[in-house]
């Protein structure tokens, strides 16, 4: 029987659950790593139902990724609550086709109350095709309600 995570790898299982379940991940065929605090990894497949009308990924999907990524790189440091993203900025540099693409996060700064991160994405080429970076702040919200946070 294999042992069950506990502390930080606990917390960082049940973050990768957390975002397996949300609803949203329904519509994106993708899954979240945390190799360890303040990082965060998402691996994601594009199909032509993110296409926009000119035939690449829309924004949306730019976006979602980005803000995964940096969101769950900063609530990595964080175990009691949920955080919520206040400001993102992005930068599309290329158009992203059908494929595998990873977004990569990594927490910059803040512990308290507001944390920032930056995020980049990675074409299935190794090509970076968008960056961004995010504010986060504490909610009221605990992580131990949610449906899907199970650290034990």
């Amino acid at each position: 029987m294999t042992p069950r995570p506990e502390g930080e790898a606990a917390h960082f299982r049940a973050l990768e659950t957390l975002y397996a379940e949300a609803p949203i991940n329904r519509l994106f065929a993708s899954t979240l790593e945390i190799p360890e605090p303040g990082i965060a990894r998402i691996r994601f497949t594009v199909d032509e139902r993110h296409y926009h009308a000119a035939g690449a990924a829309h924004g949306t999907s730019y976006f979602k990724m980005l803000d995964d990524a940096a969101f769950y790189a900063c609530n990595s440091l964080v175990t009691d609550r949920f955080l919520l993203t206040t400001q993102f900025n992005l930068l599309l540099t290329r158009p992203i086709k059908a494929g595998e693409v990873v977004a990569e996060g990594r927490w910059v700064s803040g512990r308290r109350r507001v944390f920032v991160a930056d995020a980049r994405l990675i074409d299935a080429s190794g090509e970076e095709v968008a960056r961004g970076t995010g504010t986060f702040m504490r909610s009221q919200i605990a992580l131990a309600g949610l449906p899907g946070y199970r650290t034990a």
